[in-house]
């Protein structure tokens, strides 16, 4: 209780302070979605960037100097996702760590005779279950800039958070009740076995057969492909869509078409 009090307490001194007239050109500049996002929507997610900022630890990686046009950028992007969720804004999430551009981890694999080995991986962005969130920068203003490619590192790393609410990648977040988890496993379920059956035989698919790897990697690129396909992902996944909707609390595709 005492705890909940001085968060609130917290966050009204940050809000206190009107958002920086540098931010606002760096939201218009850097993140086309915000211009689509209605005068409600835009106040709710500047609101949330201030917050995200403040109290987050940020950290450049591999020579890169934070500015804020890189805090705002990827802020926007990660508090789109949790605009109309609430407001604790990932609590799993202490530190971002931001390279200039892709970046080489070491990951384990298990050998056909059982053995593990660990070799360097080049990756875009990694999100830890108890750790931080790492992401290329290179690749976060791509992503922004970008808004219908159905690619976007800061929207698939912070799904993965997301998801790990609950203490597990799964591919399942914290939903409502149980009939919401009931849906989501039917409707998932059937989405995720057809694109591991089209990644297989090499079938296009709108969306990305990286996918088909799990079904914790197939919640974050739905994710992406929810945000930045939104009007085919609603024609031609409409369930998925739905389901995504349902979650996130949002309507990108009608956000778009008006």
């Amino acid at each position: 209780m005492i705890f909940a009090w001085l968060t609130e307490h917290r966050r009204k001194s940050i809000l206190a302070e009107p958002f920086p007239q540098l931010w606002s050109e760096i939201l218009g500049r850097n993140t086309p979605f915000y211009t689509y996002l209605d005068p409600e929507e835009q106040s709710r997610l500047r609101d949330l960037i201030q917050i995200f900022i403040a109290e987050k630890n940020w950290e450049g990686c591999g020579g890169l100097t934070l500015t804020d046009e890189i805090k705002v950028a990827i802020s926007a992007q990660a508090c789109l996702l949790v605009m109309n969720l609430d407001r604790e804004i990932y609590p799993n999430v202490e530190s971002i760590l931001v390279y200039p551009a892709g970046f080489i981890a070491k990951q384990k694999s298990m050998n056909p005779d059982g053995t593990m080995e660990e070799a360097p991986h080049g990756l875009l962005g990694e999100a830890w279950l108890s750790g931080p969130i790492i992401i290329s920068w290179a690749d976060a203003n791509d992503g922004a800039l970008n808004q219908t490619d159905g690619h976007n590192v800061v929207y698939h790393e912070f799904a993965h958070k997301l998801d790990m609410r609950d203490g597990s990648a799964d591919g399942v977040p914290r939903l409502a009740d149980d009939a919401q988890y009931d849906t989501w496993a039917q409707v998932m379920s059937v989405e995720y076995t057809d694109l591991v059956k089209k990644a297989e035989h090499s079938k296009k698919s709108r969306l990305d057969h990286y996918g088909a790897v799990n079904s914790a990697e197939f919640f974050a690129v739905a994710t992406e492909c929810f945000f930045e396909k939104s009007v085919c992902m609603r024609e031609t996944h409409p369930d998925l869509y739905k389901v995504l909707s349902g979650f996130y609390h949002q309507d990108p595709a009608e956000r778009a078409v008006n």
